[in-house]
């Protein structure tokens, strides 16, 4: 919706009962297939660490500005840093059942003035992707955001880093557009894609969400014995992307 000034130009509609959201805290999330606790270097590094090791090509640190790690000193001072940190805010992902740390993800950009606000760093084990669990974490880091205040939740990646931008998509969030030579990541240019969802567009994604993570969507016959999805998450998201504008 727009308004009009006195000469008939286009404005944004005003929002006289907006305010603007406190911050994320340093608090857990908990969701039924997994927990997000936040990131404590001294105890998680070393499962961390073990984790992203079952990805022995280091393959899953292609599109982050650090990484992939050979050693524990360096990644354990990375840690230190991500949990110095207030923005990014950072999360250790954690199944339920299983006691051992499998990725992270944070907040960031966090702009409670403009009602704005990030996901991104994320990093998950193979043993986390592609699970309910990894869903789950990121519904609840989604739920969390528009249920402190926010108006508007971002996701950005490379923009050849194409699981991410399926995955974006696939959790429903829109894409807006690309900034080319947005900036350079391990000395290469990289263009970076943005996704983004609002509040106005929650209510239905979370509908979704919750409808993929029911118990009545779980067959019990996946690989290695555990649950995988019978309805798909972007089938039931595809409909309430928007086009850029």
């Amino acid at each position: 919706m727009t308004d009009l000034t006195p000469w008939g130009d286009p404005i944004g509609a005003r929002l006289p009962d907006w305010t603007a959201p406190p911050g994320p805290a340093r608090a857990p999330l908990a969701g039924t297939d997994m927990r997000l606790d936040p990131l404590v270097a001294a105890r998680d590094a070393h499962e961390l660490f073990d984790a992203f090791a079952e990805d022995p090509d280091g393959r899953g640190w292609t599109y982050l500005p650090h990484g992939p790690f050979t050693e524990r000193a360096p990644f354990a001072a990375l840690l230190r840093g991500f949990e110095a940190s207030s923005d990014p805010l950072f999360f250790t992902i954690r199944k339920t059942g299983d006691a051992r740390a499998a990725g992270f993800a944070s907040f960031l950009r966090i702009t409670p003035a403009a009602g704005s606000i990030e996901v991104g760093f994320i990093h998950l084990s193979p043993r986390l992707q592609r699970s309910f669990a990894a869903t789950e974490a990121m519904h609840m880091m989604a739920a969390h955001a528009f249920d402190l205040g926010y108006r508007r939740y971002e996701w950005k990646c490379d923009a050849l880093n194409a699981p991410s931008r399926a995955a974006a998509a696939r959790l429903g969030f829109s894409y807006e557009g690309t900034f080319r030579q947005a900036t350079l990541v391990k000395g290469r240019n990289r263009d970076t894609a943005w996704f983004a969802m609002t509040d106005h567009d929650w209510p239905a994604i979370r509908d979704a969400h919750h409808a993929w993570l029911a118990p009545d969507n779980r067959a019990p016959d996946g690989p290695d014995g555990a649950p995988r999805p019978i309805r798909s998450l972007s089938a039931m998201t595809r409909g309430l992307l928007v086009p850029p504008v």
